[in-house]
């Protein structure tokens, strides 16, 4: 598995527990925001990843 299937997972299985967590605890409990927070930090990087990407195509 590449880096990018990897983050791929790594976002699915936070969104996963993102969802399950708020019903579980409902939005504003402490342990939804720490996922809520954890699963933002895998989205810029996948935004990072991303964009140099394309950035590299345009050069």
């Amino acid at each position: 598995m590449n880096t990018d299937e990897t983050l791929n997972q790594q976002l699915e299985d936070a969104r996963q527990r993102l969802h399950d967590l708020y019903k579980q605890y409902g939005f504003v409990h402490a342990y939804v925001l720490e996922q809520s927070m954890l699963l933002d930090g895998l989205i810029n990087e996948y935004n990072r990843r991303f964009q140099t990407k394309n950035l590299t195509q345009l050069v």
